[in-house]
């Protein structure tokens, strides 16, 4: 079993050729990240958010700038530095002397698609500051709150915590973010076109193509239809037993009870049947499957569960703990 959304991205009908449009866009300019423009194309359709894992130089800012181009919107990218403040994010109260009253001034926040580029460089106080923002679309300054857009997506992306000068993220802000996918190295051939791809950016006679706009209404269109998308009673207990098996592992195997230390929330179990439905959505599908939902599970609960102490003295990866928990736990 693949721990990622490896299949080819498909097209659910002829009226969203769009997302069809914005997967060949994106892809062209991002060598050998197909799996991540399906991920963010996920996260646009459930309306979530993405959290990218990667070493620096494998073009993760540039992934998120390039897919947030594709969009009728505003895209802002936020920087996170040790010495950055929560007022750095969500704006603050100016004080108006002539006028003698308070005016706020809007952060980098209320934007539509914001880029928080090393997120886990900024301490716990900066990071929590998201905290709202991701799970209630709106900040609260003072005794007044004030509402984000409907169309609000934090793309973010972190170096290994193994890095020097980095911040471990909190657990409630993990749970907030839809997905958790790893990119890692290229191809040889991929590195290859990449290579040629920057060749051609940087002859005189080139010219990069802009991306075609889709706009808002369209987006939340084709939500509207992700959410309609059927899934069976009994995918709906395969899913709660995914969830309930990373509690009470001890129910289903030894290992995995040896391996788990914390397990998923209900947050993840509506991560998943909302994660699944866009896969099936994507790929032409009417309805959710077992296999959509074994797709969605990984980047779902990469992020959610914690292993225990003989998992980390074995070198058991989260990844290996998810493929085992997917043999362990029966299909409908």
């Amino acid at each position: 079993m693949n721990n990622t959304l490896m299949k080819p991205m498909g097209i659910a009908n002829a009226g969203d050729e769009m997302f069809q449009m914005i997967e060949q866009n994106v892809s062209s300019q991002l060598i050998g990240q197909k799996e991540l423009v399906r991920s963010m194309m996920i996260c646009l359709l459930c309306d979530g958010h993405l959290l990218i894992e990667g070493l620096p130089g494998l073009a993760k800012t540039t992934a998120a700038k390039t897919f947030a181009s594709a969009f009728e919107g505003e895209f802002m990218r936020i920087q996170f530095t040790p010495d950055l403040l929560p007022s750095d994010l969500i704006g603050t109260d100016i004080f108006l002397q002539e006028q003698g009253r308070f005016e706020f001034r809007k952060g980098p926040l209320f934007n539509h698609i914001v880029l928080a580029d090393e997120i886990n460089r900024a301490p716990a106080k900066v990071q929590s500051a998201l905290l709202e923002a991701m799970g209630e679309k709106q900040i609260s300054i003072g005794l007044e709150r004030h509402e984000l857009p409907d169309l609000f997506m934090v793309m973010a992306t972190q170096n290994p915590i193994e890095q020097e000068g980095t911040y471990r993220l909190p657990e409630a802000q993990l749970d907030r973010f839809l997905l958790h996918v790893n990119v890692g190295y290229p191809s040889h051939n991929e590195e290859l076109q990449i290579i040629e791809l920057d060749e051609k950016r940087h002859q005189p006679t080139s010219a990069d193509k802009p991306l075609p706009h889709i706009n808002q209404e369209a987006i939340f269109a084709a939500r509207q239809r992700v959410k309609q998308t059927y899934i069976d009673e009994k995918l709906k207990h395969y899913i709660v037993s995914l969830i309930n098996a990373t509690r009470e592992p001890q129910k289903y195997s030894d290992k995995l009870a040896s391996w788990l230390h914390v397990g998923a929330s209900p947050r993840a179990t509506l991560g998943v049947v909302n994660v699944a439905k866009a896969i099936a959505y994507l790929e032409g599908d009417d309805y959710v499957t077992p296999s959509h939902i074994q797709e969605a599970v990984p980047n779902v609960l990469r992020h959610r569960i914690v292993e225990a102490f003989e998992a980390e003295a074995e070198g058991i990866s989260r990844d290996q703990i998810i493929r085992h928990l997917l043999e362990v736990v029966a299909l409908p």
